[in-house]
């Protein structure tokens, strides 16, 4: 048994570690990346794991620590919020989708029970991939990805009232009588009642105690426990593990121990959300597929085509914006990992064949691997057409002289901006977020939309004649290609750039950029100084020590520039400027002590 798993766990791992980069690499994306490499260790691949059913039910609970790290990001308050976006946009999406399915299905002479239950299962989808492509293309702020969300948690929730009604439509509804269901309907309200009493009066003072122990092991020992013990009670009353701990996640999102939760459960969710879709993959019948391909191939192709128009049309009435329209629709397009529990227990009431449910099953898991291959179409194809031509036209801009353009305001262009702004100076701001520059322009700033690297909208900007540009855009290769841009066509413009790190300087300074500020550096200084205050040093000793710091640091920067780009000099050089700053710092404490003998501090 050890053997087998250890053997497992060396074929799970080699194949991620050899799909995924592959994948990353033709911009397919990490979750494609996965499915394929189940697919290729599978029993239709090389045939390396069979045991995919025990896999796939252990690797959910990677989803299930998904839905806690994102309930703790979600306070009551703001859950409360949503309401409105997850029960009625949640109920919107699922019955919309269901219907479309359902009458589909009834025209194409299909038992109106088998089409009810078919069509409820395919309206849910994949909570794993969605999220996890929301997270991997950091898309959770846009309105796409908010709404995308809050669908999908609903979505979790309708799964329940599904199963529920399955055997109702089954050969055994008889088997199942009235006081069952009352007695489940109570258990369910108490567990829910007994994790919200637990979540705010037991769990945090165990935190407490725990966290006081200073034992990170059992805290993170803790953590698993909590995650593992709400999915079990919530599989004991038949409720998605997944909402439970959610729902346990929201609870402790106002604790202060939220963010060392999510440190310690960071890296399980990472594997076990990778083992999930490996697993996915695996559970491809292609058996199914082989013996009848044309039916599957058409049946996942009007699935999805249907599912997407649905989608599509519901994004107007969400207000999403019409460049995510079509990412919106992408992200939700596929089944759900709930549609394999749905099509389970239609199997078990004898709604379903078993070989309408092997139909299903291979239909679900082929939509799941269709959508990374369809946002690779968004990105491609639509994305850049939608970004071109259908957003938004860039504004004209005046022809000004004497002023200064800033390029990104985000946080860093933003306290730039705001600082010569309240000192007369004329500012032409280029930025890329609609509702950011609408929302700056009520407060009287002059903000232009267009992408800041073009140069035909820095000409229009009046680039040839403005007295600086600062360079303040958050994407480093975006704030090269612009210094680049700005050399090749602006020669004479002072440049005063933003650096995000010490090689985003140096490559600054390859370009012929002088002024540049790295972008936390001043302000650790000053919060160093305050802490050498707090613990009793005066303010001049605190103030001197800091420049000398300041002082040192620079110099040395600057020192080891000509060598960064090899390697064994710059670490060379590097702690040869650390041995000389403790040096320094030596001589320090030494003329500290004197003077303090002394008495003058």
């Amino acid at each position: 048994m050890e053997h087998s798993l250890l053997s497992n766990a060396v074929v799970y791992l080699g194949a991620a570690v050899l799909a995924v980069p592959l994948a990353r690499r033709l911009g397919l994306g990490a979750v494609l990346g996965y499915l394929l490499a189940g697919m290729a260790i599978g029993p239709w691949g090389f045939g390396l794991i069979t045991q995919v059913e025990t896999i796939l039910h252990f690797s959910e609970f990677g989803v299930v620590l998904l839905l806690f790290l994102i309930g703790l990001e979600l306070e009551p308050a703001r859950l409360w919020s949503m309401r409105r976006p997850i029960f009625g946009w949640g109920t919107a999406q699922v019955l919309g989708v269901a219907a479309v399915l359902f009458g589909a299905a009834l025209l194409l002479g299909v038992a109106w029970q088998v089409a009810l239950v078919g069509a409820l299962g395919l309206s849910l989808s994949s909570t794993a991939i969605a999220l996890a492509t929301l997270g991997e293309r950091n898309l959770m702020g846009t309105p796409a990805g908010q709404a995308g969300f809050a669908i999908l948690l609903f979505q979790d929730i309708a799964a329940i009232p599904m199963i529920a009604l399955i055997p109702l439509l089954g050969v055994a509804a008889g088997d199942s009588g009235a006081g069952d269901g009352w007695l489940g309907a109570a258990r369910l309200g108490g567990v829910i009642l007994g994790v919200i009493v637990a979540g705010r009066f037991l769990v945090r003072p165990a935190l407490r105690i725990i966290a006081k122990s200073g034992m990170r092991e059992i805290f993170t020992a803790f953590a698993l426990l909590l995650v593992i013990a709400i999915s079990l009670l919530m599989q004991w009353v038949e409720m998605s593990m997944a909402l439970g701990a959610f729902m346990a996640g929201v609870l402790l999102a106002d604790s202060e121990y939220r963010h060392a939760l999510e440190t310690d459960l960071e890296p399980f969710k990472g594997l076990l959300l990778g083992l999930f879709f490996i697993a996915v993959g695996m559970s491809v019948d292609f058996g199914v597929f082989v013996s009848r391909p044309w039916l599957i191939l058409g049946l996942v192709l009007g699935f999805l085509l249907l599912k997407l128009a649905v989608l599509f049309a519901l994004s107007h009435r969400f207000g999403i914006a019409r460049g995510q329209r079509w990412l919106f629709a992408f992200l939700l397009s596929q089944g759900g990992e709930f549609a394999f529990v749905v099509f389970g227990a239609a199997g078990a009431a004898r709604v379903f064949t078993p070989e309408t449910g092997s139909i299903l099953v291979a239909v679900v898991a082929l939509s799941m691997v269709t959508t990374p291959l369809l946002l690779v179409l968004y990105d491609k194809i639509l994305e850049p057409r939608y970004h071109g031509q259908n957003v938004r036209e860039p504004d004209s801009i005046d022809d000004n002289e004497g002023h200064v353009i800033i390029a990104g305001f985000g946080r860093f262009g933003q306290i730039v901006g705001r600082l010569l702004h309240a000192n007369r100076v004329p500012l032409t701001v280029l930025d890329h977020d609609p509702d950011q520059i609408e929302l700056l322009r009520r407060f009287g700033f002059k903000v232009f939309y267009g992408d800041a690297t073009r140069i035909d909208l820095l000409q229009a900007a009046g680039a040839a004649k403005a007295r600086a540009l600062v360079l303040a855009i958050d994407d480093i290769e975006d704030s090269l290609a612009l210094a680049d841009a700005l050399r090749d066509n602006f020669p004479d413009l002072p440049i005063l750039a933003r650096a995000r790190n010490v090689t985003h300087y140096y490559q600054l300074m390859d370009r012929g950029v002088t002024i540049i500020e790295r972008e936390t550096f001043e302000s650790a200084l000053q919060l160093g100084r305050r802490a050498l205050c707090h613990l009793g040093y005066g303010a001049y000793r605190a103030r001197e020590a800091t420049l000398k710091f300041r002082e040192h640091n620079k110099a040395s920067v600057d020192a080891v520039y000509p060598f960064y780009k090899d390697r064994e000099q710059y670490v060379s050089m590097a702690k040869r400027a650390r041995d000389e700053l403790n040096e320094m710092f030596a001589r320090d404490l030494k003329r500290v002590e004197k003077e303090s003998e002394q008495g003058w501090d």
